[in-house]
């Protein structure tokens, strides 16, 4: 008995240090050698090493002279993640559409055929970063003038920053509002 008994505790013993450290040590190290950057948060930095922000996870922007990002279901929350529970028949999910469409055609000046229906509802994670490069386009003219640019450059920032479909297949192409923003300062200024 004494004998399976210290088997036991020896069992337990190696295995914790395998699967409770030895694994986990294991998964970092490749992590770090292999995919530093995503294992780091995919951080953003600006030219004196600053962090602003990283390119996975939405940022709210209100003034004119930035891209506005997708709504979100968490107010932008890294900390607390995720959707909207309501259904697309659920009365307050379409009031607090009909809400945001009204806001983005009154800023953007644009009909309600015109705003993609990603600037509208939430996306699943409730920190999407990206948008469609349609959002963007509409987008465009009302950054344009609170810069007092031309469209025209603003687009071609779009154009730039335009990622496609991951392996040329899957999903749709995509803009980053982060790293669009900062273009924008690093091209143009920064606007007070």
């Amino acid at each position: 008995m004494i004998t399976e008994l210290k088997r036991g505790i020896v069992f337990t013993v190696v295995m914790m240090a395998l699967v409770g450290g030895g694994y986990h040590g294991l998964v970092w190290g490749v992590g770090q050698a292999a995919f530093r950057d995503q294992a780091e948060g995919s951080l953003i930095r600006r030219a004196d090493g600053t962090i602003v922000g990283s390119r996975l996870i939405a940022q709210r922007f209100t003034r004119d002279e930035y891209f506005q990002p997708r709504p979100s279901a968490v107010d932008y929350d890294a900390a607390s993640t995720g959707g909207s529970t309501l259904g697309p028949s659920n009365p307050g999910h379409l009031k607090a559409v009909r809400e945001r469409l009204d806001a983005v055609m009154a800023r953007e000046g644009a009909s309600a055929a015109q705003v993609p229906s990603e600037m509208v509802t939430t996306s699943g994670g409730g920190l999407d970063p990206h948008i469609p490069p349609d959002a963007a386009d509409l987008q465009a003219p009302r950054v344009a003038r609170a810069r007092g640019i031309e469209v025209a450059r603003v687009r071609g920032l779009i154009r730039a920053h335009t990622e496609g479909p991951q392996l040329g297949f899957l999903g749709r192409a995509r803009v980053n509002v982060l790293e669009l923003n900062l273009s924008l300062d690093d091209t143009f200024g920064v606007r007070k």
